[in-house]
């Protein structure tokens, strides 16, 4: 029987960190030590692995096919590792974590929280769901841990795990009489959704009017299913009785929208913001199926009416 290699930890977080820098470097001066054994690491794990996991470009470094499978396994084997040292940690710690939430994710909340209670028993949680705007600048002003949030990708607390599409919504039975000015109902001013589809349809010459303002998503869906209008947002969790498509009674399409999560602080928090990736990616991956299947369901209807 092989005698099989037993890969260092050690190294694989340096080849993570330097894969997210772009280069060993910089990798190097994160990590607190010299180029040389950052070079070192990395030529030992090529040799572990059989393969090179970098190649240049330019100034930087990109992954190699092998790179980018090492990569995957890399960081299930590290977050696997931190999640056992949280655990046996975590029972331990006391506190508090304030967490937000943006309303369009409330869904994945449960499942994030369950997990979190696993690690942390003794925590004390702290939930705002509220709109992305006031969430992101909670985090900048440290009355919130972590968030998970639709766009505002340019704050500095960022980052950036996905991203959502963007859809037309009305209910089943809504119609836009001809030459009528599009009653659009929304959020409030800061919501990145409202200020989208104003900028597209201001863009493309399209004449609408506000018919509806809600603070919240359940008085936005009241307001579409009341007949009151079309909004632009994600088609997740939709209610019965409203339909969704990217083209909506000849509206433009609105492209997507960055997904992030907000950190403003480390220990406990940075556990939260790692499940809430695994969430969100999980949820990005089950949207993008629906798409697929919906999109692969009108062809083939498409195909049945020629």
């Amino acid at each position: 029987m092989p005698t099989l290699t037993n890969l260092d930890l050690d190294t694989l977080r340096t080849f993570a960190v330097a894969h997210d820098l772009g280069s060993l470097a910089r990798a190097a001066e994160r990590l607190g030590r010299t180029p040389s054994a950052i070079s070192l690491q990395m030529k030992r794990l090529q040799e572990e692995l059989g393969s090179p996991v970098f190649r240049k470009r330019g100034r930087g470094l990109v992954l190699t096919e092998a790179g980018e499978v090492a990569l995957r396994y890399a960081r299930r084997i590290l977050t696997l590792n931190d999640e056992l040292l949280d655990t046996m940690n975590g029972a331990k710690v006391t506190g508090q974590i304030r967490v937000g939430c943006s309303q369009d994710f409330a869904m994945v909340l449960p499942g994030v929280l369950a997990q979190f209670a696993e690690m942390y028993p003794r925590m004390q949680v702290e939930l705002r769901i509220e709109g992305n705007g006031a969430l992101a600048d909670a985090v900048e002003q440290a009355q919130i841990d972590v968030a998970m949030i639709v766009g505002h990708e340019q704050r500095a607390a960022a980052r950036t795990v996905g991203e959502l599409e963007m859809v037309w919504i009305a209910s089943q039975t809504f119609a836009l009489a001809k030459g009528e000015a599009l009653p659009l109902a929304t959020l409030g001013p800061q919501c990145i959704f409202r200020r989208t589809a104003m900028a597209m349809l201001e863009a493309t010459g399209a004449a609408y009017r506000i018919a509806a303002v809600s603070p919240s998503l359940e008085g936005l869906w009241a307001s579409l299913l009341g007949g009151l209008g079309v909004t632009a947002r994600t088609a997740l969790n939709l209610p019965a009785g409203l339909v969704s498509a990217r083209t909506l009674h000849g509206l433009p399409v609105l492209g997507a929208l960055p997904v992030t999560v907000h950190l403003s602080t480390t220990g406990a928090a940075a556990r939260m913001a790692v499940l809430m990736e695994e969430a969100i990616g999980e949820l990005l991956k089950t949207q993008m199926k629906s798409r697929r299947s919906a999109r692969h369901g009108n062809a083939v209807v498409a195909a049945m009416k020629r």
